[in-house]
């Protein structure tokens, strides 16, 4: 639950219906169910048993591997990544924290509500948005501080069943309004025309890689938490895969029969939920409560997606320093928030953060944790030794060819993608910036921790992460 938590968050909820509705509606589910599940999952198998087998979070999982200190560096190359990406994430955990608070004050369905005007005053007003990103990061360390099972399990066990109710809900209310079922109907009728184009099939596969958050380094971090027995193949990869799917398609049917209902423009983009969505509330018989449901578990998920992503560095910083939890998370948080006041200060910031870090970080990160079992560890040896034992679902050797080659060729395909087809647009700068960035960052991360000693996880007497 709490890795399904983990990856189920805005990319779900706020990302996954406006991109079905650019990508033709059932044409694009289908391209993303069938990469989801020859990628993704595979991936996430064997991202969260290299935490188990290791014991240890980013850095120390390749200082384990590998047995050197530079490569090490390519641990640090995650770890930069993913608070990189928590960065602007946070700022957005703020916007759902708003909009929540503003639909249980019922401030949607008051005269003379205007969405456009709402969302460019929100936005607009500095002063406001950096302060729901420091609520939001304060939140956040006040439930990482009390740990994995005693903070995160506690509140993803609540939450993630709340807002699968909530999303429920929606749905069911949306399919009763006039014009509704046009919704569903938009979705379960594919336009197989967009499975000829080959941005079908990117958008696809970026959705899938987002949405479950592979090479992050969240499952890494998580299964170093799992004990000796437990299942991999079942919890890390098909249960992950199936609960995030679920409440990504929960997301599109809640949306679009709504959308419908109200002659909303499907292919709207990231507008639809802020502004589009927001409009019919005051449309709907009970529409306050309605907006309550909706807006709550929206702020639900990237909450709990927040603390996944946050995990990841507190959990580093607390094997490769002396610090305490509770020392961790306040550093982790400090750094997180700091560098999140630009995106929180400009949305534009956010989005170029969003387009050099989605689009060359994340793929990078995601080679360098595929390539410790492809091409270091083996996945055979991994599938035989580890990801096996005790498992509910038995992986073949059809794992090994997946983890070796197709994974890391589409991270490569992705990073060309990326580069080639923005040269000669308007995002030429941002590209070069981008390739540029992350080159440095593999260089730099390698050379400092070169000439970085070992850390209190490498040193005598050093002690496992136990039963937390």
């Amino acid at each position: 639950m709490a890795l399904v938590g983990a990856m189920v968050g805005a990319g779900n909820i706020w990302r996954m219906p406006f991109t079905t509705g650019q990508n033709g509606g059932g044409a694009f589910l289908v391209a993303y169910v069938l990469l989801l599940y020859l990628i993704a999952v595979p991936g996430l198998m064997a991202e969260t048993m290299i935490g188990r087998y290791t014991n240890n979070g980013v850095i120390g999982a390749f200082n384990q591997i590998v047995g050197s200190k530079r490569a090490r560096g390519l641990g640090l190359v995650v770890l930069v990544v993913n608070v990189a990406l928590m960065s602007y994430y946070a700022p957005i955990i703020g916007w759902a924290l708003y909009y929540a608070g503003n639909s249980v004050l019922g401030t949607f369905t008051q005269p003379g509500f205007a969405p456009q005007a709402f969302w460019d005053g929100f936005i607009s007003n500095t002063a406001l948005v950096i302060g729901m990103h420091t609520v939001t990061m304060a939140g956040l360390a006040g439930v990482l501080v009390f740990g994995i099972r005693r903070g995160i399990e506690r509140v993803v066990k609540w939450m993630i069943p709340l807002l699968v109710v909530a999303l429920v809900a929606v749905g069911i209310r949306g399919v009763t309004l006039p014009g509704g079922m046009d919704g569903l109907a938009f979705v379960f009728t594919p336009d197989w025309r967009y499975l000829t184009r080959g941005s079908t099939w990117v958008a696809a596969l970026s959705q899938a890689l987002f949405s479950t958050g592979l090479g992050w380094g969240i499952a890494l971090t998580y299964g170093s938490y799992l004990g000796r027995y437990d299942d991999v193949p079942l919890g890390g990869g098909l249960f992950t895969a199936i609960g995030n799917t679920s409440i990504g398609l929960l997301a599109v049917f809640a949306t679009f029969p709504v959308v419908f209902a109200f002659g909303l423009e499907p292919t709207a983009g990231s507008n639809l939920l802020f502004i589009s969505l927001a409009e019919v509330f005051p449309e709907l018989p009970g529409g306050a409560a309605w907006a309550a449901v909706f807006f709550v578990s929206f702020f639900f998920a990237t909450f709990t997606s927040g603390l996944g992503i946050t995990e990841v560095g507190v959990t580093t910083v607390s094997e490769e320093t002396r610090l305490s939890r509770t020392g961790s998370v306040l550093a982790v948080c400090g750094t997180i928030w700091l560098f999140g006041l630009p995106s929180a200060y400009s949305s534009s910031f956010l989005g170029q953060m969003d387009f050099i870090f989605g689009s060359f970080g994340l793929p990078l990160a995601t080679l360098s944790i595929i390539a410790l079992v492809a091409w270091k560890f083996g996945p055979e040896r991994a599938r035989v030794i580890d990801l096996n034992r005790n498992a509910g679902v038995y992986v073949g050797r059809w794992w090994n060819p997946v983890i070796k080659y197709v994974i890391p060729v589409v991270m490569v395909f992705i990073l060309g993608y990326g580069i080639v087809t923005n040269i000669g647009t308007d995002n030429q700068t941002l590209t070069i910036v981008g390739v540029a960035l992350m080159a440095v960052l593999v260089v730099a991360s390698m050379a400092v921790m070169s000439v970085i000693g070992d850390s209190p996880g490498d040193r005598p007497g050093a002690t496992t992460k136990g039963g937390d």
